[in-house]
């Protein structure tokens, strides 16, 4: 029996590696098509450029990948960053020397207490997470406006020390793609070398076998969606300070990027699957499209529709490969 799991598992890993290995193949074609209509693609200040504009994508996906992963959804990310984004840029205004560090503290505390207040919704009263992320999204786009009172935050009421954390370095490496990295690395420890990542996978696996083996569903539902109210306050912060504005629209509409980088990267929709480095090819993928297409004088009325047949291809991939494992198992297990 033994045996027939470990098989099993092998050739999901096999199956699951070797999508992963065709989004690359994908990847690498697209960027020499790409190449070959316009030889600025592939320079090193474009490509810096591509990658610094897919950082907070990717901070993003990191966090949806978790909710995804435990069959739910956050549509709220897109004004919680909005309303973290605006706090930390009134305040920064306000008071010029605040540190970037504690500016970055407070965008991200801002987003906790977004997530948390999402997570008892959806934990503790049982609301599907659509309805209460749909709800929450209109409070916090709400409270946006209401915090600033309509009006937006331009750059010369930011100080220079804000506006420098977008483009500052670390260890010579662009901050937002260094803060990215961080993050990419201390979750992909978290999902598959901790006791709670593990256990995140067998709520979104089977949440009633989960239950009866004694996780507790609820604390990892709440845990689950106040991560990502924090990434997405952590990428308020980020966003204004790259951008220098801040208004109460901004980001409207983002969330719909960040589960297509998701989708793309192979997280399974119905939960219980999901891996960083699929959601980092998936961000790649979404960034080499916004970055291209214009390069290739795509008329701007193409570029989304381009960008929705990838993702619906990738999606319709998914489930063929979903419905390949489970053809397989059926075939190898022992009657």
């Amino acid at each position: 029996m033994a045996e027939i799991i470990l098989e099993k598992k092998s050739r999901i890993l096999g199956i699951a590696k070797f999508r992963e290995l065709g989004l690359l193949g994908f990847i690498i074609i697209l960027a020499v098509f790409v190449q070959l209509r316009n030889p600025s693609f592939l320079t090193m200040e474009n490509l810096n450029d591509m990658i610094k504009n897919t950082a907070i994508l990717s901070i993003l996906a990191v966090g949806m990948m978790l909710v995804i992963i435990t069959r739910g959804i956050d549509l709220s990310i897109g004004a919680t960053l909005a309303l973290a984004g605006m706090i930390s840029a009134l305040t920064v205004s306000s008071n010029p020397h605040m540190s970037p560090v504690t500016t970055i503290l407070l965008g991200t505390a801002v987003g906790v207490a977004c997530g948390g207040v999402i997570g008892f919704l959806i934990s503790k009263t049982a609301i599907l997470p659509i309805i209460a992320t749909l709800g929450m999204m209109n409070v916090f786009r709400g409270l946006t406006f209401m915090v600033s009172n309509g009006r937006w935050v331009s750059a010369n009421q930011m100080p220079a020390s804000f506006k420098a954390i977008a483009t500052g370095k670390i260890l010579g490496i662009n901050t937002l793609i260094f803060i990215a990295i961080v993050i990419y690395v201390v979750f992909f420890y978290f999902i598959n070398y901790t006791r709670t990542g593990r256990q995140i996978y067998a709520v979104g696996s089977n949440p009633d076998s989960a239950k009866i083996s004694g996780i507790d569903n609820e604390k990892i539902l709440w845990m689950v969606y106040t991560i990502m109210g924090a990434l997405a306050g952590l990428a308020g912060v980020l966003w204004v300070s790259k951008f220098a504005s801040a208004q109460g629209d901004t980001a409207m509409g983002y969330e719909m990027n960040v589960i297509a980088a998701c989708v793309l990267g192979g997280v399974n929709i119905a939960g219980g699957s999901g891996k960083i480095s699929g959601i980092i090819l998936g961000s790649l993928l979404l960034g080499i499209l916004n970055n291209a297409l214009p390069l290739i004088n795509v008329s701007p009325f193409w570029q989304q529709a381009i960008q929705g047949v990838i993702i619906l291809i990738a999606v319709i991939i998914n489930a063929l490969v979903k419905r390949s494992v489970e053809r397989n198992n059926l075939m190898r297990r022992k009657i």
